[in-house]
């Protein structure tokens, strides 16, 4: 993972909330190392920026550490789900005129809705030139980092500060495989270090920088490197490559299948660039229907009760939500390699099965 992403300092945290949370942590104590001595009072009035497409962690970090939700301040995005990098400069420069400290940026690679990967480079470009921290999360999209025809989605991700990426994700290892990668040595050893002497002893028989506890908020933990070396060891980065091909592939032929048939409707235009493929089903009582509010309101009925059905008939389930001004819509996330095209072609029978009546 640090060779794949030029970052030295790694841990191995509880999940993608609390890696992104060790981002934030580790963002203030490098600008502000008083902070963690004096608390939030002895800094200025801090602020964060994240995508409004971004995971609801960060959000939470935000309040959770002493920021307030209202300091959290959500950047634009177009219509796949990216940031809008001139926004997020705007947002920044507003802030500033307001008297506030602009401290972190969050950019996301593999968006949980969209699978969309914002644009590094452009949001890299912008944090240097402000001096902020980039922090990406990666805890989806890290995956592609594996796979040679993959990995120029997340472009700059060796720029940033800091990245979460979480294995048991894309990768498929066991829950829970989480980590937070630090580009400067010893940030998170300085923020969260308190030198337990009945554990961290300088002397002892060997070299103490394995001993990576003192990284960590937590005391006791789980071995997670174990079962993610493990599967390493027997898939071989190869492995983990064909892995990940496989399931952007069958999100490929999942698109293809259903793009132009007229029982169904794709939210964002153009080919998924994760395996979150986005659509709607639309009945033959709503096709023809002209868009308005009539036609919305009764697609939005339609996800959730096919939804439904499929639980009552234990033959699937796929998930689905609303998103800003968009109705309840089908997201097919693809994570699992084992899964075939005829599991494809199943699914989509499924819900025209279930769906035709409605």
């Amino acid at each position: 993972m640090k060779e794949l992403q030029r970052l030295p300092c790694v841990c191995l945290l509880t999940g993608g909330a609390i890696s992104n949370m060790y981002s934030i942590m580790a963002a203030r104590y490098k600008y502000f190392p008083e902070v963690k001595t004096k608390g939030m009072a002895a800094v200025p009035k801090l602020v964060l920026f994240t995508s409004e497409h971004s995971h609801y962690s960060i959000k939470k970090a935000g309040a959770a550490l002493g920021f307030g939700t209202d300091n959290v301040i959500l950047i634009k995005c177009n219509e796949r789900g990216k940031i809008i990098p001139a926004d997020l400069e705007a947002k920044i420069l507003e802030a500033k005129q307001k008297g506030y400290v602009p401290l972190y940026v969050n950019a996301t690679a593999g968006t949980t809705v969209y699978g969309a990967f914002d644009p590094i480079q452009e949001i890299a470009d912008i944090c240097e030139k402000y001096n902020l921290w980039l922090h990406v999360d990666a805890a989806w999209g890290g995956g592609l980092l594996m796979s040679r025809k993959h990995r120029h989605k997340l472009s700059g991700i060796e720029r940033a500060s800091s990245v979460t990426w979480n294995p048991h994700k894309m990768m498929g290892v066991l829950l829970q495989c989480s980590a937070i990668l630090v580009k400067e040595k010893g940030i998170l050893q300085g923020c969260n270090q308190m030198c337990a002497g009945y554990l961290f002893q300088p002397d002892k028989q060997y070299d103490v920088s394995y001993d990576t506890g003192d990284k960590a908020i937590q005391c006791g933990r789980h071995v997670d490197i174990f079962k993610f070396w493990l599967m390493w060891k027997a898939k071989g980065t190869v492995g983990f490559e064909n892995q990940i091909n496989r399931c952007l592939e069958l999100a490929e032929y999942l698109y293809a299948k259903i793009k132009n048939r007229e029982e169904f409707e794709m939210v964002s235009n153009g080919e998924p660039e994760h395996t979150n493929v986005c659509f709607w089903y639309i009945p033959q009582s709503l096709r023809g229907m002209p868009d308005g509010p009539e036609r919305r309101e009764k697609l939005h009925r339609v996800a959730p009760k096919i939804k439904a059905l499929m639980m009552e008939s234990g033959t699937t389930m796929v998930g689905y939500q609303p998103q800003g001004d968009k109705v309840n819509f089908f997201r097919m996330v693809i994570s699992n390699p084992a899964a075939t095209q005829s599991d494809i072609d199943f699914l989509i029978e499924e819900i025209e099965r279930l769906g035709q009546d409605l």
